[in-house]
């Protein structure tokens, strides 16, 4: 086996165990299946395309997490993971995709040979990665357990990030300021737009600096025209249209870490509503900012801005942002604070946001975004992409 190149040191692995186990702890969890792949990767450095069946990191009560998963992928945990072989435990590939055994009846059938089936047991009931059968199979085969729902426990110990987590997303953000760069560049009526998207992945994985781009949890989204009233739609073949505008809302990744952003392109002479929609957003982004400052809560970015909106005679029913850093398909966000009134989470240095202040109105969409940091007395807007709607003829 090559020489394992972990991204973070074994002492800082060490510290996210023990916030770790210290929320286990006051949660009365006696020991924790993990199952997101964004808190499998941050609890032990595992990275692989593997999230598609089920794998977990178990969390012990004492001693290295284990890494469970497909034996085919086992040797990617060695290669990746800071654990000891004896820690990484695969299933044969029989239990893949079968009808007839579960991968979680085999889990189960290890945490009672470690002595483990009558413990409190935590999972995550609530993410993309933990199926109903998932937890119907651990409920059968670990009769004597009992079950505790801790959906988002690991999640809220990475929303303050490390000095080494904050230099992968400014060069995430590196790299999604020179995707945006290749856009202004290359976007012109007629060009198809997978042609055009096709040039935004370039720029995305071959990075700058240094720094090469990792796959991001979620594809680049440019709807135009009325479509962009939708915010979650994609790309065709179709070529790009005098007098339509159009959003692109993508992200910088770097080593799993993502910085999002999010600008508008109008080819041809802007409609007024396109323009009072950058007036409100810029407005409202500023008055946002100023209330992104350590102390504060998420609510007071989401009034602030939701304020202007008002002022404008703009109705946003949605959030406008929530916590990023290290993520896995299909969601870049963290799962934790929103940025929206009722969140009263306390703004604390080292969070890190997506200030996602996107207008899908009802034949048009407009975004020009932000990810920012909060610092020890205000916030960093973490890339630096001239923040206006670009107009090209």
């Amino acid at each position: 086996m090559s020489e394992l190149q972990l991204k973070f040191s074994r002492e800082e692995y060490a510290q996210r165990l023990e916030k770790t186990r210290r929320e286990m702890e006051h949660k009365e969890v006696d020991l924790l299946i993990v199952s997101d792949p964004s808190n499998m990767n941050w609890l032990t450095g595992y990275d692989g395309w593997s999230f598609y069946v089920h794998q977990a990191v178990i969390v012990p009560p004492n001693g290295e997490p284990i890494w469970f998963g497909r034996g085919m992928d086992a040797n990617g945990a060695k290669h990746t993971a800071y654990l000891r072989h004896e820690n990484i435990v695969p299933y044969a590939d029989n239990y893949v995709q079968s009808t007839e055994r579960h991968p979680m009846d085999y889990l189960a059938s290890i945490l009672a040979d470690r002595g483990f089936g009558s413990l409190r047991i935590g999972v995550e009931m609530d993410n993309y990665w933990f199926s109903a059968a998932a937890f119907a199979s651990l409920v059968k085969h670990l009769p004597n357990a009992k079950f505790v729902d801790c959906t988002a426990l690991v999640n809220w110990q990475r929303a303050i990030k490390s000095p080494t987590e904050i230099k992968y997303m400014r060069s995430a953000a590196r790299i999604v300021e020179a995707m945006h760069a290749r856009i202004a560049d290359k976007i012109e009526v007629g060009m198809r737009k997978c042609d055009l998207v096709a040039e935004i992945y370039d720029a995305a994985t071959r990075g700058v600096d240094g720094a090469g781009g990792d796959y991001p949890a979620i594809v680049p989204m440019l709807p135009s025209g009325a479509e962009a009233s939708a915010p979650h739609l994609t790309w065709d073949d179709r070529p790009m249209r005098s007098g339509e505008g159009t959003f692109f809302e993508i992200a910088g990744c770097h080593n799993r870490y993502h910085v999002p952003l999010s600008r508008t392109v109008f080819l041809g002479k802007p409609t007024q509503a396109f323009l009072d929609a950058e007036s409100a957003t810029l407005e409202g982004l500023e008055a946002g900012l100023d209330a992104a400052k350590p102390g504060n809560a998420c609510e007071d970015i989401a009034k602030a801005y939701f304020a202007v909106l008002a002022r404008h005679g703009i109705v946003k029913d949605s959030r406008t942002g929530y916590g990023i850093g290290v993520s896995y398909p299909p969601d870049w966000g963290e799962r934790t604070m929103s940025l929206r009134p009722g969140d009263r989470t306390e703004l604390c240095p080292g969070m890190t946001f997506h200030f996602m202040t996107g207008l899908w109105l009802e034949d048009m969409g407009f975004e020009i975004t932000e990810s920012i940091l909060i610092t020890d007395t205000s916030v960093e807007c973490l890339a630096n992409v001239p923040r206006k709607l670009l107009v090209k003829d």
